[in-house]
């Protein structure tokens, strides 16, 4: 007798995933530097899968950074969290391994002015004035999460583009969270056996992408991430609304798309 495989749901690639993480901000840390770990101020992956970073003139990073001529092996890890309040919240992390320069100033005043054309933040204005920017070549990059793990050539990641819904995905998923617990109940109809005793368990939205839904399901005994597919890809909000009420079981309506009364 042949072994029986189950068909895993059609997910984003590797690289969009990491993509849309970039794109979607979340907490960065700069490690591995021989310094402690710095904050950045503000930080942007930017299209070539370099990033831009802001730190304070007076970060060790950069007295570090100085001391070996300007450049300097480091990684920029960034972690991706659900836009909803979970007990685990951290749903992504995206790692990106180089070395960091320090631009000319001309150099980094174009840089900064980048950054603020897609992403402005007041903080760009300490740019010469108690702020630094520095910039990460990118020799790989890793993501990792309910997907798996992946190592990523910078050519990959320049590549990719993120998810369509990444930047909007937030405000959808805590309007199903709060609004429409009954899509959630409906939905859970769809979670392998041994998750559907909702009595002890809470179906919670952690993601949406073209591909389809993401819900964690909280239990007593630990987190469990489960992805459903759309029966078609989504590319628009019109698809997406579509998809998910195709997928609740009203091929007409859509509640988590719906706007609030009032």
């Amino acid at each position: 007798m042949g072994t029986t495989r189950l068909r895993r749901p059609p997910a984003p690639t590797d690289a969009e995933r990491a993509r849309s993480v970039a794109a979607r901000g979340g907490i960065a840390s700069l490690v591995g530097t021989g310094a402690p770990a710095a904050t950045p101020l503000v930080h942007q992956i930017r299209a070539d899968g370099s990033a831009a970073l802001l730190l304070e003139d007076h970060d060790p990073v950069l007295e570090l950074l100085r001391g070996h001529g300007g450049e300097l092996a480091a990684m920029l890890e960034v972690t991706d969290r659900a836009p909803v309040e979970l007990r685990e919240p951290v749903r992504a992390l995206l790692w990106i391994t180089g070395r960091i320069r320090l631009p000319e100033p001309a150099a980094a005043r174009r840089i900064a002015v980048q950054v603020a054309d897609t992403h402005p933040d007041p903080a760009l204005l300490r740019l010469g004035h108690g702020a630094t920017l520095i910039r990460l070549d990118p020799g790989f990059a890793v993501i990792s999460d309910a997907e798996g793990t992946a190592v990523l050539a910078p050519v990959e990641l320049a590549a990719a583009r993120p998810d369509p819904f990444c930047r909007v995905e937030g405000q959808w998923l805590a309007h199903l969270e709060h609004a429409h617990p009954e899509v959630l109940a409906a939905l859970a109809r769809y979670l392998p056996a041994p998750l559907r005793d909702t009595r002890h368990a809470r179906v919670r939205p952690l993601a949406v992408d073209r591909c389809g839904l993401r819900l964690r399901v909280e239990t007593p005994d630990g987190d469990h991430d489960v992805r459903l597919a759309w029966q078609d890809a989504a590319n628009t909000v019109a698809d997406l609304r579509r998809q998910l009420g195709l997928l609740v079981g009203c091929p007409f309506r859509d509640p988590a798309t719906e706007r609030p009364a009032g």
